[in-house]
């Protein structure tokens, strides 16, 4: 049989067909991968394309030969990422806000070309990306790249942070200044991406949100704040940070109803000591931001739970509560 000019991709195309058209309940037979194989111009004996499927289990891929009926039939077994962990990735994208629907599309398509053709519309069939809040500010995709470099070439950066008005619009923080930070970290928390970096002008570490920051661009000059950040757990900066609004950090005394051990541990960790404090009731200590988000936090428990010191803790949130209650309170009627 006369070789075609496509002749020396046979073994390439004949992976590609396997790893798009096959698995357990999609076998393929020797006829259908020489029927594919003929569609893209490549001629091929029987004898030939089984040597080819053994030199691709001797590479390494996991081919299950199997007997069904009086077909021999063949399928990819294993793969570098099985469904269950595909299925993982897609959630994690789609629910992901601080990436674009467009953005969460094209990434959930790449995903899906991890497995066959048939697995991935079980994958589509999951998607729910429509109607999700997400980004709107497409370059944050590119900044994460940017940021992942600045960070691991010990580089100071500059850029702009904007938040919405009731318009839409986007207006410049600082007075439109530029932010010049000492990047040390991305973080995720509450479905967003933040940069985690030092201020050197304010001598703290702060935190911004990547879908919000403009123009980045890196200043060629080395980081500041290295030893300052040394001393940063990340994961207890995320837990006492509620929101990820900024504030200062202090240790505040908490008394929960037993039945909320579990939300307890869901955000301190199971670090977290308990201390029973009677009546059904325990108290936790841990180091928090207190802001506005970490009492809403709290009053997401009602009665279930209170702040009991230090007292400027426990008057921040009377305070906040009253300033709630201000807003219901009855208009006097004439």
């Amino acid at each position: 049989m006369a070789k075609s000019p496509n002749q020396k991709q046979k073994l390439l195309l004949i992976r590609q067909y396997l790893e798009q058209y096959s698995d357990e309940d999609h076998p393929v037979t020797v006829a259908d991968i020489i029927a594919f194989l003929a569609s893209a111009g490549v001629n091929a004996e029987r004898k030939s394309v089984y040597d080819d499927l053994e030199t691709l289990m001797a590479f390494g891929i996991d081919l299950v030969r199997e007997r069904r009926g009086n077909l021999t039939v063949w399928y990819v077994g294993s793969r570098d990422f099985q469904l269950p962990e595909l299925r993982l990735l897609v959630d994690s994208v789609q629910s992901s806000r601080f990436l674009t629907r467009r953005k969460s599309l094209e990434l959930i398509g790449k995903i899906e070309t991890l497995t066959s053709v048939y697995q991935a519309r079980g994958l589509r069939r999951q998607v729910w990306v429509k109607n999700r809040i997400k980004s709107m500010n497409e370059s944050i995709y590119y900044l994460v790249d940017d940021l992942h470099a600045a960070i691991e070439d010990n580089e100071k950066i500059l850029f702009h942070y904007f938040r919405y008005d009731p318009s839409r619009q986007r207006q410049l923080r600082h007075g439109g200044a530029w932010y010049e930070i000492s990047p040390y970290a991305l973080m995720w928390d509450s479905e967003n991406y933040y940069l985690v970096g030092y201020d050197a002008a304010a001598g703290i570490i702060k935190h911004f949100r990547v879908d919000k920051i403009l123009d980045l661009r890196r200043t060629g000059s080395p980081r500041d704040g290295a030893e300052v950040f040394a001393e940063v757990d990340m994961s207890a900066y995320a837990n006492a940070h509620f929101g990820m609004f900024s504030g200062e950090t202090a240790p505040v005394r908490m008394e929960f109803d037993n039945s909320l051990a579990g939300a307890v541990i869901d955000r301190f960790g199971t670090e977290a000591v308990l201390v029973p404090a009677g009546d059904g009731r325990f108290s936790v200590t841990a180091s928090v931001a207190v802001t506005e988000p970490f009492f809403a936090w709290m009053c997401n428990f009602g009665g279930l739970a209170r702040i009991t010191s230090p007292r400027s803790a426990v008057e921040a949130m009377r305070s906040h509560v009253e300033s709630i209650l201000s807003q219901y309170e009855k208009e006097e009627t004439i």
